[in-house]
Parts: structure tokens; C-alpha cells; sequence
């Protein structure tokens, strides 16, 4: 959809910044003018991870004038596959601090507001305040409803995307002109049907071509050029290297977003989940064990006083590098292929986990579903065992 211009232009370009953005100028639809434009835009990204990297760069590249970074977490050694705006040094310390140094260096005329603080119904309107433009480089599905609804209150528009393995999806929304993510998908899938980035995995460079694509978008919003991508959503598949685009419109009869919630989706860097097989549950609340509980019975089970089985569902490497003493591996696979129920005692009473929760639940369902009654899994995965138990096994 073609849509005017969002922000007014600044009122002029300095020397400096006639020669940085010489390559803009003499692009006829940007010229002077949009690039006053950019200079003027406040940009507010939700997220500076594997989306944010890109977007973050190019927009402070292109020289909007202002980038406001959303995130409470800290830059760790397995986020520089793919999130390119931190690097080893940065190792330790908050996301917000690290990109903004990055961009300092990269561009020192873009003013960064960081926001180092986790996006949630209480403090959104606050955050989005002021801002002209959202991006949603979010990696679950409570902050992104969270990102809509509070774009739609606000009015304002916001690109959004998403990542998982070999795939990604990109869109615009803006209630007051269009469909918002709502629209896409009206309600969250159930908790632990979607796996997240850190358990499904993603190619590194994936983030890298949508992260790019959403500043595009971005740009072409605060200057009014081309054809956006309100109404349309883009999906890419690496592996076949192709796109595909479907036609997205308001559901008719939506109401309004009048407040706002802190939605409880299932973490996750993509599309909601598929239907579950035949045969699963799908309603009942599964058992659980909090890290401490699981300590607490490993204690019992060295003492001679429980029985049951620990089963590590991760795969080999992931145990390598952090694991729960006492489990045995017997990756997801297994049991989704049905070799792993075959070998279990279905009088034994079993407790799984893996590293944050999704797989095992995932197991735990098909374990009962095959009659095992005696199971449970760890509440948060290996994460919530190395944060509440364990924490000499950090970082994982």
C-alpha cells in the first residue's frame, strides 16, 4: 500500500551530513528531502537480537536521526551467530549498551535511547511515547501481541518479523490504515506447542536478509516511497531460496484493542505451531517439577529412598555443554519415532527435561499418550536448573 510520508522533514542537512548520506542524495526518490526526513524519524526497536542487529544497523547507517533499543538481556557467546551488532567484548554486558556503542561508532550523528527494561502492559504506552515507527525483532509471542496492541492504541504503524531455522516472515501493520498482527493470528498458540529459536535452531544469516528487509520497510515509512508491506505478508524459505506472498486484510467485525495484557504465548521465532497429531493431548495440564523439586528427589534417589528415570531429550551436543546430573539422553527424535516408548518401563515413574521446556513436553505427550501415567518434566528446562540449582554451569 502506497502511503504518505510519516515523519515531517528536519529542517536541513549539515556539511557533514551532505557528504555522509551523498549516496542517498542522489537517489531521485529519496533526494534532500527524504533524507530530512530520516533525520527527523524516531525509531523505536523492539529487540536487539537477530532481527534487531540488521535493522538496527542499516536504519542508524541510513541516518534516522533517532533509534530507541527495547531489551532486557545481556549479550552471550551464542548469540554472536547471528546477532551482528554485538561482538566479544560486549560478552557480559546489556544488549541496549552494546548496540548503542555499536552504532556510535558506526554512526555518531544517531542519537540511541536505551531502553533496558522488558516490554510488557505496564510499561509499554510509556516506551512507545514519542516514537514514530516501530520494529518488532521480538522473539515470543506475548511481547508481539503486546507490540500490536500497543501500536494500534498509539497509532502506530510497525514492521514485524520473525525467524525460525530456514524460514522467515516479514509484514507492516497499522490499525489505522490496515491489518495489525492480530489479524495474522488472532490468538497465541497453546504453551510449549511452538519450539523457540534456542531449541529449534536458526541459520545464522537468516536474520541477517529479514533483519534488512523490515529496515527497508522502515524506510520507506518515514519517507513515503513505494509500495509497503501493509496488507501483505512475505515468507522466505532459505533452503529453496524462495518467496512467497500472501494478501492480508482486517477480520471483519475485530474489536478493537481498547487495553492492554501481557499475553502468555509460547515462546517462539516463528508462525504458530501446526495442529497436533492424532492422539495427543491437547487440554490437559501436564504434570511438572521445579528445579528445586528435581533436586530434592535426585538427593532421595542417591540415598536409596525414589525411583524413577531422568531423561535428557536434548541432543548429544547440548549435554555437553550443560547437563542435570543423573539424566540419560534419549533425544526427541526418539521418541517421536517411537523407538524410546518401545524401551520404556511403563511401571517406572520418569521425569524428563531439556533445555527450556518445549521438547520435553513435547516427549511428555507422547509418553503418556502411549500409557505412560508416572511422568512428569522439568518446569523451565536445564535453564531454570542451571538459574535456580546450578548456576557454576552458566552461561548456557
Amino acid at each position: 500500500m502506497d502511503l504518505p510520508p510519516l515523519v515531517d522533514p528536519a529542517p536541513e542537512l549539515t556539511d557533514a551530513e551532505l557528504r555522509r548520506y551523498a549516496r542517498h542524495l542522489t537517489v531521485p526518490e529519496i533526494g534532500e528531502e527524504g533524507q530530512r526526513r530520516l533525520k527527523n524519524a524516531r525509531v523505536l526497536c523492539v529487540g536487539a537480537g537477530g532481527l534487531g542487529s540488521p535493522a538496527l544497523l542499516y536504519l542508524a547507517a541510513a541516518g534516522v536521526g533517532t533509534l530507541g533499543i527495547v531489551d532486557d538481556d545481556v549479550v552471550d557467546s551464542s548469540n554472536l551467530q547471528r546477532q551482528v551488532i554485538h561482538g566479544e567484548a560486549a560478552l557480559g554486558a546489556s544488549k541496549t549498551t552494546s548496540a548503542a556503542a555499536r552504532i556510535a561508532d558506526l554512526n555518531p550523528l544517531v542519537r540511541v535511547v536505551g531502553h533496558r527494561e522488558r516490554l510488557t502492559a505496564a510499561n509499554a504506552r510509556r516506551i512507545l511515547a514519542g516514537y514514530d515507527l516501530v520494529l518488532d525483532g521480538s522473539d515470543n509471542f506475548g511481547t508481539r501481541y503486546l507490540v500490536s496492541d500497543a501500536c494500534e492504541l498509539g497509532g502506530v504503524p510497525h514492521v514485524w518479523g520473525s525467524i525460525l531455522r530456514f524460514d522467515g516472515q516479514y509484514s507492516v501493520f497499522w490499525g489505522a490504515h490496515g491489518p495489525t498482527y492480530r489479524d495474522l493470528y488472532p490468538v497465541p498458540p497453546a504453551p510449549g506447542t511452538v519450539p523457540n529459536c534456542a531449541e529449534a535452531g536458526v541459520l545464522g544469516v537468516l536474520p541477517g536478509l529479514l533483519g534488512t528487509a523490515m529496515a527497508v520497510e522502515a524506510v520507506k515509512l518515514v519517507t513515503g516511497i513505494g509500495t509497503t508491506m501493509l496488507g501483505r505478508v512475505a515468507t522466505y524459505d532459505a533452503l529453496s531460496a524462495r518467496w512467497w506472498e500472501i494478501p492480508l486484510a482486517p477480520t471483519p467485525g475485530r474489536p478493537p484493542v481498547r487495553t492492554l495484557q501481557d499475553d502468555t504465548g509460547a515462546p517462539s521465532c516463528a508462525a504458530p505451531a501446526p495442529a497436533r497429531p492424532a492422539g495427543e493431548e491437547t487440554d490437559e495440564e501436564l504434570p511438572t517439577v521445579t528445579a528445586p523439586q528435581l533436586a530434592e528427589l535426585l538427593a532421595a534417589r542417591e540415598r536409596g529412598e525414589a525411583q524413577f528415570e531422568l531423561l535428557d531429550v536434548r541432543e548429544p551436543y547440548e549435554a555437553r555443554l550443560a547437563a542435570v546430573p543423573g539424566a540419560r539422553l534419549v533425544p526427541l527424535a526418539r521418541f517421536e519415532s517411537g523407538e524410546a516408548l518401545a524401551e520404556i518401563d511403563p511401571g517406572h515413574r520418569v521425569l524428563l527435561h531439556c533445555k527450556a521446556g518445549g521438547r520435553s513436553e513435547r516427549a511428555l505427550r507422547l509418553l503418556r499418550a502411549a500409557g505412560h501415567a508416572d511422568a512428569a518434566h522439568l518446569e523451565g528446562g536445564v535453564l531454570a536448573w542451571i538459574e535456580q540449582v546450578d548456576p557454576a554451569q552458566r552461561p548456557y
